[in-house]
C-alpha cells in the first residue's frame, strides 16, 4: 500500500484530501500542531476513525517509502517534517496541487470559485448531484450537515463516479491551474490580494473550462468574465439566464421564486438564494432540470459554521457560529440576521495579520454600515498575531475603524474577556454571534458560551 503524508491535516482543506486518499486506498500519515498541544480533539478523533495515522509534527513520522508529503499553505519551510521530508528526498506538494491533481481525474469535473460562497455552493452543488443519484465526488472546505455523524469530518461526498466537484481557493493564485468542464465564479472582491491580481486569476480560471462558465451577474466583476459558453445568474435582473424574485425571509429560512414556482431554502439570507442559483445553474449545464435541482435543495442544511445556530436558552438568546472573515461575508452574514428582530453582539476574530493590514480599514465600514445603534461589536486580539513581528497591528486598530464608523465597538483582548462581558450584558432576545476563521477552537467556545448562559 502505498504511503502519503499531510502536515496540518486538522485543518478542513486537507483533512478533505487525507479522506479521499483513504478512500482511493492510500496509507494515509497526518500530523498538526494543534494535536501536538492537545487541541482539536474532535478532528483527532474523527481522523483516527477514518484510518488517518497520526504521527508528532517534528519530523519522526515521515519515512524515505512515502510517495510525497502534502503540506498547507500556512506550514512554513523551516517546519520540521518538510525538513525531514527534504533529506529524505521525500517530494513535498501542496494542497491546491494535489487537489488538482485528483479533480482532474474526473471528465466532468466542476470548479466552484469567487472571494464568498463557494464552500457553501460547492456543497449544494454536490448535494444536489448525490440526492439525484449522480454519484459525485465532492470536495470542500467546510462540514456538510446532512452528513454529518457526529463523529466524522463531512467535508467530502464519495462516489466513484465520472462528476468531481471542487472548491477551488483563489488566495494562492492556484485556482489559474485548473482546467476545469464546467468554471463557476460566484462574484469577485477584495480579499486575499489585489483586485487587479483577483480579476487576473478569475480571467485565466474562467478561460480554461472547456464546455462553459457560469457567472454571477450581480457582481460587476463576475459578469464580464467571458467564454463562448456563458450563463449567468442573478436575484436582481430578470434578464438573466436564471432569476429569482420575491425573496422573503422566512422564521427558518428563506423562500423564492424560480419562474412561477415558489421554493424555500433552510438556510437564511439573501446571499444563500444567490449561492442556490449559482448550484442550480451549474446542474442545468450537465441537463439537470432546474426545478429538480431546486426542489432537492429544499432539504439542504447548509454548512458548519455558515450562520451556524448553536442553539436558544430559555431567556431566548440565541448563539450562532458564523466563519466570516471579510469585507463581503461580514456584510451578507450580518445583513441577513438584521433581517430579523433582536439586538446583536458580535464577536469577530480577525484571522491574521495580513487580512488585518489589507481589508481591516472596509471591515470597519461594513461594520458600520450593517450594526445598529443598539448592536455590540467585541473583538479580541488578531488570531495568528506575532507580538513581534506583528507589532504595527493589533485588534484594537480593527475596533478604531469600526468606533470611527459609528459602530459600540470594544476591543477587549481575549476571548475569556469578551466571553465575561457576554455574560454580564447578554439580555433576553439577544442574538450572540461568534464570528471568525482558522481558529477552530471557536466552535466549541459558541457552545460552551451558550451553555453558560
Amino acid at each position: 500500500m502505498t504511503k502519503v503524508a499531510f502536515c496540518a491535516v486538522s485543518g478542513n482543506g486537507m483533512s478533505a484530501l487525507a479522506q479521499i486518499m483513504l478512500k482511493k486506498g492510500y496509507d494515509v500519515y497526518g500530523s498538526d500542531q494543534s494535536f501536538d498541544e492537545g487541541r482539536d480533539h474532535a478532528n483527532l478523533k474523527a481522523l483516527k476513525a477514518a484510518g488517518v495515522k497520526i504521527i508528532p509534527q517534528n519530523g519522526s513520522g515521515i519515512s524515505a517509502d512515502m510517495e510525497f508529503l502534502c503540506a498547507s499553505s500556512a506550514i512554513g519551510d523551516d517546519n520540521p517534517d518538510i525538513l525531514a521530508a527534504k533529506r529524505l528526498n521525500v517530494p513535498v506538494i501542496k494542497r491546491s496541487e494535489l487537489l488538482a491533481r485528483l479533480f482532474h481525474q474526473y471528465p466532468y469535473n466542476i470548479a466552484v470559485g469567487g472571494t464568498s460562497g463557494k464552500t457553501t455552493t460547492t456543497a449544494m452543488i454536490g448535494y444536489i448531484l448525490d440526492k439525484l443519484g449522480k454519484k459525485p465526488c465532492m470536495i470542500d472546505g467546510g462540514m456538510l450537515r446532512d452528513y454529518d455523524s457526529g463523529t466524522g469530518l463531512p467535508n467530502i461526498i464519495y462516489n466513484e463516479g465520472e462528476v468531481c466537484v471542487a472548491e477551488a481557493d483563489e488566495s494562492d493564485g492556484s485556482i489559474r491551474t485548473y482546467h476545469p468542464y464546467i468554471a463557476l465564479v460566484n462574484n469577485i472582491s477584495h480579499d486575499h490580494v489585489s483586485i487587479e491580481e483577483l480579476v487576473a486569476y478569475f480571467t485565466d480560471f474562467a478561460a480554461h473550462a472547456r464546455y462553459g462558465i457560469v457567472v454571477n451577474a450581480d457582481c460587476p466583476l463576475a459578469s464580464r468574465l467571458e467564454h463562448k459558453n456563458k450563463f449567468n445568474f442573478s436575484i436582481k435582473d430578470p434578464g438573466a439566464g436564471l432569476y429569482a424574485s420575491d425573496i422573503r425571509a422566512e422564521a427558518a429560512g428563506v423562500c423564492y421564486q424560480l419562474d412561477g414556482r415558489e421554493f424555500h431554502l433552510k438556510l437564511i439570507g439573501k446571499f444563500n438564494v444567490a449561492n442556490a442559483l449559482a448550484a442550480i445553474s451549474v446542474c442545468m449545464m450537465l441537463g439537470i432540470d432546474k426545478f429538480e435541482a431546486a426542489r432537492a435543495l429544499e432539504k439542504f442544511s447548509g454548512i458548519r459554521r455558515r450562520l451556524e445556530i448553536a442553539g436558544t436558552n430559555a431567556r431566548n438568546i440565541t448563539l450562532i457560529d458564523d466563519f466570516a472573515h471579510n469585507a463581503s461575508k461580514i456584510e451578507a452574514s450580518l445583513s441577513a440576521l438584521k433581517e430579523y428582530p433582536g439586538r446583536l453582539i458580535v464577536m469577530y476574530q480577525s484571522h491574521k495579520p495580513f487580512s488585518a493590514r489589507t481589508t481591516g480599514e472596509e471591515d470597519g465600514v461594513v461594520f458600520g454600515r450593517v450594526l445598529g445603534k443598539d448592536d455590540i461589536l467585541l473583538m479580541p486580539e488578531i488570531y495568528m498575531r506575532d507580538p513581534v513581528k506583528d507589532a504595527d497591528i493589533s485588534g484594537a486598530d480593527l475596533v478604531r475603524y469600526a468606533v470611527n464608523n459609528g459602530v459600540n465597538a470594544k476591543f477587549l483582548g481575549t476571548k475569556e474577556k469578551v466571553r465575561e462581558f457576554i455574560l454580564q450584558n447578554a439580555r433576553e432576545g439577544d442574538r450572540i454571534v461568534i464570528m471568525g476563521a482558522r481558529d477552530n477552537s471557536l466552535p466549541d467556545f459558541s457552545r460552551q458560551l451558550l451553555k453558560d448562559l
